[in-house]
């Protein structure tokens, strides 16, 4: 059933407090698990990525290659997709990048009256990781809304993990992928696929920030990472407010 908040009610504030507080939706046990997790990725790497990806995802894969993405198979997702599909993808994807376009920032320097050189200097991450949602909660457009502001922003290489529970890949999201220029895609998820993105393992490169919404697992992995790589939230489950 749907909560209801009123702001008349005397006692709304402590109650929209206790919705908001992140603790609400966190736990012990919850943390304990993503921080083995992390602990097993960081000292097996490509070997963990798989034994968990086998348990949770009901996969049954021996080698890191069978979750390994390839740009002709994400050219063959978007072209396998109906002509009204591919027009959708391509209209969001334009509107995205123009809007991100306008955002782009400069680098600018000057030389004041006493000689001094002052400016700002904006440089672009090396490598940012987009953690995608899969299975029930497919969604292209996080790939479009995460990837192409970063593409626009001259980030060199975007590393895209996407879990495929059963082995079965969504074909919007990696068409989304192609068309947003995502340069590697990895089919796993889970606090593994954050921790991997965030220590590097054999085979999938450590990321300078790690973008893009997840379960209770995702968020509290990411929120475990932060400061080893930049994150962009802790993200809660979603709310309708009106």
């Amino acid at each position: 059933m749907i909560a209801r908040l009123s702001t008349q009610q005397a006692d709304f504030q402590e109650k929209l407090s206790k919705l908001l507080a992140w603790e609400s939706v966190s736990n012990t046990d919850v943390a304990q698990t993503v921080d083995d997790i992390i602990a097993n990725i960081r000292q097996n790497g490509d070997q963990a990525l798989i034994d968990y990806t086998n348990k949770f995802d009901g996969m049954d894969v021996s080698d890191i290659s069978a979750l390994t993405v390839d740009q002709s198979a994400l050219k063959k997702a978007f072209d396998s997709l109906a002509e009204k599909e591919k027009i959708a993808l391509q209209s969001a994807a334009d509107r995205v990048h123009a809007y991100h376009q306008k955002q782009k920032q400069d680098t600018w320097t000057y030389t004041d009256d006493n000689g001094t050189l002052l400016g700002q200097k904006i440089t672009p991450l090396d490598r940012v990781g987009l953690y995608v949602p899969g299975g029930k909660a497919a969604y292209p457009s996080s790939v479009l809304m995460n990837a192409i502001p970063a593409k626009v922003a001259g980030v060199e290489e975007l590393i895209m993990v996407v879990p495929t529970p059963k082995g079965v890949a969504n074909p919007l999201v990696l068409a989304a992928a192609h068309i947003a220029g995502v340069d590697k895609v990895f089919t796993v998820g889970g606090a593994q696929a954050v921790a991997a993105l965030a220590y590097g393992t054999q085979t999938i490169p450590k990321v300078d920030k790690i973008v893009g919404p997840g379960n209770i697992y995702v968020a509290t992995a990411k929120r475990a990472v932060f400061g080893q790589v930049g994150i962009d939230m802790i993200a809660g489950p979603s709310e309708i407010l009106i």
